[in-house]
């Protein structure tokens, strides 16, 4: 390896080395007690042991380093285990998998993902954020819905949109910041039972006042 690419090999992991220094600040500023309130470029530096121009070096603004943050929680949990989830041949299993990677992803540091959450909700950047991974999951729910309506037969196409709708709230953060006073299993346990729920009770066409259950195709 020439001298310059070594320079370069080391310039490059040391950078990597700061950049998770900051994360790892940022998430425990937020994790604190007033981590909203407190939360501040100059406070992520500080926590994080580097100079405050070091922290826009990296992440470009307070939206980009948040953003970074949400994908490190999220995002990790989401690439190869939904890739294995969505390979699952049988469709009810691959939803049931599915549905474990994001209890997963939201119990990894539920208070600060919910801070997340909240200061979205007054930056229109970490906005689009956080609803351009709810709209990844509803696209990745809506194949494997499609995948169990052509195995099982539901949900019925009348009612497919609306069970998709069902199934998306069952799986986002929202819910599971509701019903986390369980264990994480247990979570899963009752959102796996109301999404086979979804799916069932969304099978049945009404047809001239009569209900008729489609076939699987």
């Amino acid at each position: 390896m020439s001298p310059r690419r070594y320079r370069m090999g080391r310039r490059s992991a040391a950078a990597d080395k700061t950049r998770t220094r900051i994360l790892t600040g940022t998430q425990e500023l937020l994790a604190a007690p007033r981590g909203v309130s407190e939360f501040s470029i100059d406070a992520v530096a500080r926590k994080s042991g580097v100079a405050r121009m070091t922290v826009y070096y990296q992440f470009a603004s307070k939206a980009g380093l948040l953003e970074a943050l949400y994908d490190q929680l999220v995002r990790r949990h989401e690439t190869v285990q939904v890739v294995d989830a969505l390979r699952n041949p049988d469709s009810l299993a691959a939803l049931l998998g599915f549905i474990d990677v994001f209890i997963g992803a939201w119990s990894s540091d539920r208070v600060v993902i919910r801070r997340v959450h909240a200061l979205a909700a007054l930056d229109s950047a970490l906005a689009q954020s956080v609803q351009a991974c709810n709209a990844r999951r509803r696209h990745e729910l809506e194949a494997i819905l499609k995948r169990v309506r052509g195995q099982y037969g539901h949900p019925g196409f009348s009612k497919f949109s609306e069970a998709l709708d069902i199934i998306c709230m069952l799986t986002s953060f929202e819910t599971y910041d509701q019903l986390a006073g369980a264990t994480p299993n247990d979570v899963a346990d009752a959102v796996k039972r109301l999404a086979l729920a979804a799916v069932v009770l969304h099978g049945a066409e009404i047809e001239s006042g009569k209900a008729r259950t489609p076939k699987a195709s």
